[in-house]
């Protein structure tokens, strides 16, 4: 049970963090809306958060992690720890510099990324302002995240999977407190940015110290050990810069149309991110550490067992989630961020896109799982050669997808491309790997699809003729919650009923302090 246990946590925890992500993004909806200052303050948000994707959950990640595992399974914690130290070092080295340039040169990158602002002095003069107030929350993310790698290799899920709470926490407090002395509440969330990078790497310190792994400050050294790690790492980067290159073509595209679009996708996306990133991020977390240990004790089986077994869970979870965020996406936009400066012309906006990005999230979810497959493999290429094209493709039909759709356009070019990825991604490993789906995956998932489409009808029929005229904002969350609770009660009545899922399969997966579990899975 220790990937099921693994991903309950990272799932709790990042389910947590998300529910406090919409606390934020509600009061962030009613005080900012979808303006200008808007606008620039989520190009501030995102633009050290590409980076640190890069070079944290990215490459440097994804490198790190199996290579810190196979330090560890075979030559044990002292020499483990040594690497990871050396790592930390090596990362200051590079990172602190990076950002300081960075930060003088942010006029010229905010034109680069945002080229609709340059017209526009408020959008422009503020996003500059504050991404040179959020720009070192990449510095010290990346080290919270190599921090989080060398605990989720030794199984302690809870802190990295803990610290975006602290993220949302900052940001709220901001919104409360901060907005009082600072120029607009763009700039209070800004300093909240920062404030929230210090949190986080204490946090993780804490944490690391108290395991006793050992980790120390030392001088950089460049050695075998590290000199793989950039080797893993450089088609990493370019794979994991691919990828991101997708969201700031996303980010060019809107920024030359109607000012609000960038808060339309930011809203849109954020919705679509609590199941990407409860799901995904759980099962990528708990799989890459125990998939690479897996393999470098050349298991098969077991491999062969955490994959399916990881994306047989994640379809179970990502597929309902994937509907109902297409059913349904006024009714949840209405009831979250239509308030204040957010008006129901920013909902039907903001909604379109919502759908666009629910197409693509079983695939993304997926893409995750097969990703991690490629990763503890050590292979870094295969991913970088199938990015490059997906990129391709995904600026090529966002442009062409505007002109009908507007902004929703560019998150439906997102959604579609997702699954042409996940094709290309299974045929690379089936050829490479002896990885594949097994024969309990091909009965389940047929069973899930009908499971998830049943759901969504008849939340499409209740949406219709039974809430949605509720018009008081407690009749809207009355009603948005009787939706939830009858999505949840028909799709889970449906698995159990088909046994996509047996009764017996959940008491297993649940605690029992008085049997002893018989297999991990």
């Amino acid at each position: 049970m220790k990937l099921i246990k693994a991903m309950a946590t990272v799932a709790g925890l990042t389910g947590a963090s998300r529910i406090l992500g919409f606390v934020r993004d509600i009061l962030t909806a009613g005080v900012l809306g979808a303006g200008p200052i808007a606008d620039a303050f989520f190009v501030a948000l995102k633009l050290p958060n590409f980076f640190r994707r890069v070079t944290a959950e990215g490459a440097f990640s994804v490198a790190f992690i199996p290579l810190y595992s196979e330090r560890l399974e075979k030559e044990g914690q002292e020499e483990a720890s040594l690497f990871a130290s050396n790592a930390f070092a090596v990362m200051l080295f590079f990172l602190l510099p990076f950002t300081l340039l960075a930060m003088l040169a942010m006029p010229y990158i905010i034109y680069a990324i945002a080229p609709g602002f340059h017209g526009e002095p408020l959008r422009y003069d503020t996003a500059v302002e504050l991404s040179r107030i959020t720009f070192p929350y990449l510095l010290m993310m990346s080290l919270t995240a190599l921090l989080g790698g060398v605990l989720n290799a030794h199984n302690r899920f809870m802190p990295f999977a803990s610290a975006p709470i602290f993220f949302n926490l900052c940001l709220i407090i901001a919104l409360l407190v901060f907005t009082k002395f600072t120029e607009t509440a763009g700039h209070a969330m800004a300093i909240g940015v920062f404030v929230a990078g210090i949190v986080q790497l204490l946090w993780l310190l804490y944490f690391v110290k108290k395991q006793g792994i050992g980790l120390r400050f030392k001088k950089p050294e460049f050695t075998g050990n590290i000199k793989k790690l950039f080797k893993l790492m450089g088609p990493g980067v370019l794979g994991a810069g691919v990828m991101h290159i997708n969201l700031f073509a996303d980010l060019i595209i809107a920024s030359t149309l109607a000012s609000g679009s960038i808060s339309y996708l930011y809203y849109a996306d954020r919705l679509n991110q609590l199941p990407l990133g409860m799901v995904g991020i759980a099962v990528g977390t708990a799989l890459l550490p125990m998939l690479s240990r897996s393999i470098a004790a050349g298991n098969k089986a077991e491999t062969q067992h955490l994959f399916n077994r990881s994306l047989e869970i994640c379809l179970m979870l990502a597929l309902p989630a994937a509907v109902a965020l297409f059913v349904l996406p006024e009714t949840l936009m209405r009831t979250l961020f239509e308030r204040g400066e957010f008006t129901a012309q920013d909902t039907s906006v903001a909604a379109k896109a919502l759908m666009g990005y629910a197409i693509g999230l079983p695939a993304y979810v997926a893409v995750k799982v097969f990703s991690t497959a490629y990763w503890s493999n050590q292979d870094t290429m295969s991913p970088v050669k199938i990015s490059i094209f997906i990129t391709a493709i995904n600026i090529t039909l966002s442009l062409i997808l505007i002109f009908p759709f507007g902004v929703a356009g560019i998150a439906i070019s997102t959604g579609l491309v997702a699954w042409i990825q996940l094709g290309l991604l299974y045929r690379g490993l089936k050829k490479k790997t002896d990885i594949d789906f097994d024969g309990r995956f091909k009965r389940v998932i047929f069973k899930i699809i009908f499971s998830a489409v049943l759901m969504g009808f008849l939340l499409l029929v209740a949406d219709k003729y039974i809430v949605s005229a509720s018009n008081a904002e407690w009749q809207k969350i009355i009603s948005l919650s009787v939706l939830v609770g009858l999505g949840l009660i028909v799709y889970a009545t449906s698995i159990i009923t088909t046994k996509a899922i047996t009764v017996a399969e959940l008491k297993k997966y649940l605690p029992n302090k008085s049997k002893k579990r018989v297999k991990d899975v």
